[in-house]
């Protein structure tokens, strides 16, 4: 049975917290006209790196209607991931690998959008006439300025979305709808003349705040960058092997975020305190196991543990050599340079077995 209008959004509120949603906003189609000619001066001075499905899918990126004709507003929703444990805590234990602590746990493309279409099943039986359509991250959606027009939060100086009650932790997903559904106040930036995010940036990713040159950030690098890491960015990896939360980190906005209850999002046991002499030797199916339900399997083996020679060659540890000569010989181009990288590194820092 329909609901009535007066009671379709407190109603569709409390589903979305059900669902697992720590932030629920409602925005109009057209809220962010900005957003699609930041993104057209963005590609244009290539910050994108090769990110070619950036520019191959800019055009429906720009505005919801360009993807969806008949779009009328934009239900933005945000899942917790607040760490329990400090995301930093490895950033003095060389032999150990970080990872971004998005990828400790489940793959959270899997989690968001089950609990979107929960809510869009919700809201197809709830509403006369609704269409709906869910998007995580993977499809041309401009989530993070949708979310901040909605009222989850705003987009802060490292360019990610920032809540007061979340802080830096919050997967972003979309359900565009044909409903023309009151909208919620957007957010007001509130970085104010912090700039601990720029500041704490390893390789200098942020020409200027509000503005991240994705061809420098080790998120992209140890991620979305197929082949040879360039070696002018191989020593500030340090021990980060899929991903980097230092800019995310050090908002102060998160001292208002309560760790996520979500055990999904939890670090699996292996990853806890990973050794990167262990992650060195993993073959294919070794890497396929450890990381099955993980966002860290996309990148596939020879991406991986080309993160995890740099990351070796930056350790000090004289353990290194072992693991890493037999790598001279894999079968895979980018890990037998990085691996040749680390062992001149460690030739280099004196580190002897």
């Amino acid at each position: 049975m329909p609901l009535p209008d007066n009671k379709l959004l407190p109603a569709l509120r409390q589903e979305a917290a059900e669902a697992g949603f720590a932030a629920f906003g409602i925005a109009r189609w057209d809220a962010v006209p900005e957003a699609g000619a930041r993104l057209d001066r963005w590609l244009k001075a290539g910050m994108h790196g090769d990110m070619l499905w950036m520019t191959e899918k800019a055009d429906r990126r720009r505005a919801p209607r360009a993807l969806w004709p008949a779009v009328n507003s934009v239900v933005a929703l945000g899942m917790s991931y607040a760490p329990a444990l400090d995301p930093l805590r490895h950033a003095n234990s060389p032999e150990i690998g970080a990872l971004s602590v998005y990828a400790h746990g489940a793959d959270y493309h899997d989690v968001v959008k089950k609990a979107l279409k929960r809510v869009a099943r919700w809201m197809v039986a709830a509403a006369t006439d609704a269409e709906v359509k869910v998007f995580v991250d993977t499809a041309p959606v401009m989530e993070k300025p949708l979310a901040a027009a909605a009222g989850l939060g705003w987009q802060g100086k490292h360019t990610n979305l920032v809540s007061t009650e979340q802080g830096s932790w919050l997967f972003l997903g979309c359900i565009y709808t044909t409903l023309a559904l009151q909208p919620d106040a957007a957010h007001g930036d509130r970085c104010g003349s912090c700039r601990r995010c720029q500041d704490a940036c390893p390789t200098a990713a942020f020409p200027e705040p509000y503005r991240l040159d994705a061809r420098r950030c080790i998120s992209y690098l140890t991620i979305e960058h197929d082949g040879p890491i360039p070696e002018e960015f191989r020593r500030a990896i340090g021990n980060r092997i899929y991903g980097c939360d230092d800019c995310l980190s050090v908002c102060p906005w998160n001292k208002f975020a309560e760790a996520s209850r979500d055990m999904r999002f939890g670090p699996r046991a292996p990853l806890v305190r990973p050794r990167l002499t262990d992650l060195a030797q993993l073959s294919d199916s070794d890497f396929r196991t450890l990381f099955s339900g993980s966002p860290v399997k996309r990148v596939g083996r020879g991406r991986f543990v080309r993160n995890v020679c740099i990351a070796l060659g930056n350790s000090g540890d004289p353990d290194a050599r072992r693991v890493l000569m037999p790598l001279l010989q894999d079968e895979s181009e980018q890990v037998r340079d990085a691996a040749g990288w680390a062992l001149a590194e460690l030739d280099r820092s004196g580190a002897s077995a």
